[in-house]
């Protein structure tokens, strides 16, 4: 038997089926149509912000990152919630204008921008992070041709990364930013040219649950934010701190408390290097945001017995979850939190049991050996955490399988 991550505390049961936002699973299930559902409560997402706006200097604002989750709802009701957008792709600019974030809110980072990227974010008005001298080139090129002044930041890769981090985005050599030895040079070239240059993003690390290294990781970012300032000779409009904050996913795992982080980042603050003391300060956050407050329902199509091990075989899979199933960003296999919807809270059976997924591939496995009551076929399996890097990470396409269907409630 192999142990599975910590299920969020506020999840309760009705008659022993689970509750997500007060409505019962199988009745999200009922109202969706179908399994394999994503259920989205948006009253996690506004708790979570409210925990960032109380923990954080008020002079911090808040972007959020497309990237974790774009469902439309979701995104419509983010622009409400948070100060920016951040995106990656000419896709996720069309969903961020769509759901309402204006465009002097948005922000653009990304290696490998093509140039209809370049020119509907020019045209649009939102800032394009930049990557390298080229792409700056080409947004310049791009710009005079269409007639419109761009708004740029430069993408720094900073000479350090933030420790412990589940992905690292800075030191060494990265395919993304700018490397700092090279990044005020790229700057005051922007601002040379005519560009309306909006600052700095400086992303060292993400999905990180060591509130000490994250504050390290912060002051330093602010201190070369000041060096490469002074090196262009100007105050950066914006610095962009990066993210950082991670989710407790597995065995083991401690939540991040991220109070001591702000009580740094408010004492850096008091005490910032003049050519920063104008400047507006951002972190931008996905999963530690959204990834809470999803949960995938996905039903048992079968119970199997393979040389003493027993299989539950659910309709869903990592061509919708590929995160849980330890095939995105993750070097060891390890369980998510996964329970019986509709026998939730009932005691675990004797034996262990391997969720997997109805794919044909070995690696289609949402619960290795895990603890959970007498499986039966049509019993709901949820798998928990699953608002972030959820079907828009995961190759739905693969084997020709329907999508799965998304609510949100709240």
């Amino acid at each position: 038997m192999k142990p599975m991550g910590p299920i969020p505390g506020w999840f309760a049961a009705e008659e022993g089926m689970l509750l997500i936002g007060g409505c019962g699973a199988g009745s999200l299930v009922d109202e969706a149509g179908d399994t394999p559902l994503f259920v989205y409560d948006m009253g996690v997402v506004e708790a979570q912000v409210r925990r960032f706006r109380e923990a954080m200097p008020d002079r911090l604002d808040l972007h959020y990152a497309v990237k974790a989750n774009p469902y439309a709802p979701l995104l419509t009701r983010m622009a409400g919630q948070v100060d920016g957008f951040d995106i990656a792709s000419g896709g996720e600019l069309d969903m961020a204008l769509a759901a309402g974030m204006v465009p002097d809110r948005i922000s653009f980072a990304g290696p490998g921008k093509r140039n209809d990227e370049l020119e509907a974010a020019i045209f649009a008005g939102v800032t394009l992070n930049l990557e390298s001298e080229g792409e700056g080139r080409r947004a310049l090129a791009i710009a005079d041709r269409i007639g419109k002044r761009p708004r740029v930041a430069v993408r720094v890769n900073p000479d350090f990364d933030l420790k412990g981090s589940g992905m690292r985005m800075g030191g060494g050599a990265k395919p993304f930013g700018v490397d700092a030895d090279r990044a005020a040079a790229l700057a005051r070239s922007m601002i040379d040219s005519g560009a309306d240059w909006r600052g700095w993003h400086i992303f060292a690390g993400s999905q990180n649950l060591d509130p000490l290294a994250i504050i390290e990781t912060q002051a330093a970012t602010i201190a070369l934010a000041a060096r490469l300032s002074d090196a262009v000779g100007a105050s950066p409009p914006l610095v962009n701190l990066g993210g950082g904050f991670g989710l407790a996913y597995f065995p083991g795992d401690v939540p991040l408390d991220i109070r001591p982080i702000g009580v740094a980042l408010d004492s850096e603050m008091d005490s910032l290097p003049d050519i920063l003391r104008g400047s507006v300060f951002a972190m931008e956050l996905g999963r530690w945001l959204v990834g809470e407050a999803g949960v995938y329902l996905t039903r048992v199509i079968d119970v199997k017995v393979s040389q003493g091990e027993t299989f539950v075989v659910v309709d869903g899979g990592l061509h919708h979850q590929l995160a849980a199933s330890g095939n995105f960003g993750t070097v060891v296999r390890r369980n998510y939190p996964i329970a019986l919807a509709n026998r939730f809270g009932a005691p675990a059976a004797a034996d262990s049991v391997t969720v997997v997924g109805c794919l044909c591939t070995p690696i289609d496995r949402l619960g290795d050996k895990v603890a959970l009551p007498q499986v039966q076929e049509g019993d709901l399996v949820a798998i928990f955490l699953a608002g972030a890097y959820g079907a828009s990470a995961s190759p739905t396409a693969f084997l020709g399988h329907p999508s799965p269907h998304e609510l949100l409630l709240g």
